[in-house]
């Protein structure tokens, strides 16, 4: 029925401007007192088997949403009522920023994938602060993912991330520094080990700071375009420095055997979904050989399927997240997925996820 919809409505509409109207949906599904809970009975995942135990937190489920769709934290509790074991919100940056100009989302039907060049559109970590301070602990994981704001110039980024970091971190269950988005100009130029490894200091010691009597966990955000010997340098430095995790990968600006119109694929941004599959996976694969388990790697790229999911647990990831895919499968996506994935899983030799990563 959603494909449908998909085709004859949804898909004639401007993206972003269905991104508008869903959240505004969901914000108003989580404003209303005794409407996410009756989501959350009915969709939230509930076989225990599906259960991950990763950063301190406990997981219903290793599918989250990705960073991107809740740029301000206005709609994570109804979110996670339909279906998601976590949510990533943002990307936060210190300052509101209105991002780029529009039209900055696009969809690529044929190839189930989006590029987007929103450039970190949110009203800013302020904001996201006041929202988060009134959430009911407990309910959905909520992971905060920040990065640097546009006018900042690079030499005054770790300011930047530090500011947001003293207020997100007190409200956040982990933290991600986000270096990999291709829509901000200089931001990757922070994936470079001698640039981050002191933008990574400042933001532990700032969380440290901000959240006395509890660790907040800190991972790291790496794009796909990196090459093999810079994803081994990042890894060996997210070890060095005490991290908790990587999130491999983010959208990537490559356009390789793409079956939509050239005239979409020439647009600028960050590509995302189906096309992403492969590279997200071996980064995956690279990551786990060179850090084994002293890292929680998180994997996000071209998740469409329970199998997809599957696929990520077995290479070594211990939580996966979607966010292409929940725009063509529709707001019971992830409810979906986590059924499939409690089949797949009790076809298998394991009884649990964690007993089935490598």
């Amino acid at each position: 029925m959603y494909r449908l919809l998909f085709a004859l409505v949804i898909s004639r509409i401007p993206a972003e401007t269905v991104h508008h109207l869903t959240l505004r949906a969901l914000r108003a599904i989580q404003a209303v007192p005794g409407a996410a809970p009756l989501l959350r009975r009915l969709f939230a995942p509930r076989d225990p088997s599906l259960a991950v135990r990763a950063l301190g937190l406990d997981f219903p489920s290793p599918l989250g949403l990705a960073a991107g769709f809740d740029k301000d934290a206005v709609a994570y509790e109804a979110l996670g009522a339909f279906g998601f074991g976590h949510v990533e919100i943002g990307t936060v940056t210190g300052r509101p920023q209105p991002g780029n100009p529009r039209p900055r989302l696009f969809r690529l039907a044929p190839d189930r994938a989006v590029i987007n060049r929103m450039g970190f559109n949110n009203e800013g970590s302020e904001a996201a602060a006041h929202r988060l301070r009134a959430r009911a602990l407990g309910r959905t994981v909520v992971g905060v993912n920040i990065g640097k704001t546009k006018i900042v110039p690079e030499a005054e980024a770790a300011a930047d991330y530090v500011a947001s970091t003293e207020r997100l971190a007190p409200h956040a269950d982990y933290l991600v520094v986000n270096v990999s988005s291709p829509n901000t100009p200089g931001l990757r130029n922070l994936q470079a080990v001698e640039h981050l490894r002191p933008l990574l200091t400042a933001v532990r010691e700032a969380a440290d700071r901000s959240t006395p009597g509890r660790r907040v966990p800190l991972l790291v955000k790496i794009a796909p375009d990196l090459a093999d010997d810079d994803i081994d340098a990042v890894a060996d430095l997210a070890v060095d420095l005490g991290l908790d995790g990587i999130i491999a990968t983010n959208t990537t600006i490559a356009r390789d055997a793409l079956l939509s119109p050239p005239a979409l694929v020439k647009e600028t941004g960050g590509l995302s979904g189906g096309p992403l599959k492969d590279r997200s996976l071996d980064v995956l694969r690279r990551l786990r050989a060179r850090t084994g388990d002293r890292l929680v790697l998180i994997s996000v790229g071209g998740v469409e399927t329970a199998d997809d999911v599957w696929e990520r647990v077995r290479a070594g990831a211990t939580l996966v997240q979607a966010y292409t895919g929940m725009i063509y499968g529709g707001p019971f996506w992830a409810h979906r997925v986590n059924r499939a994935l409690s089949r797949r899983l009790r076809e298998s030799a394991f009884r649990t996820l964690p007993e089935a990563r490598r």
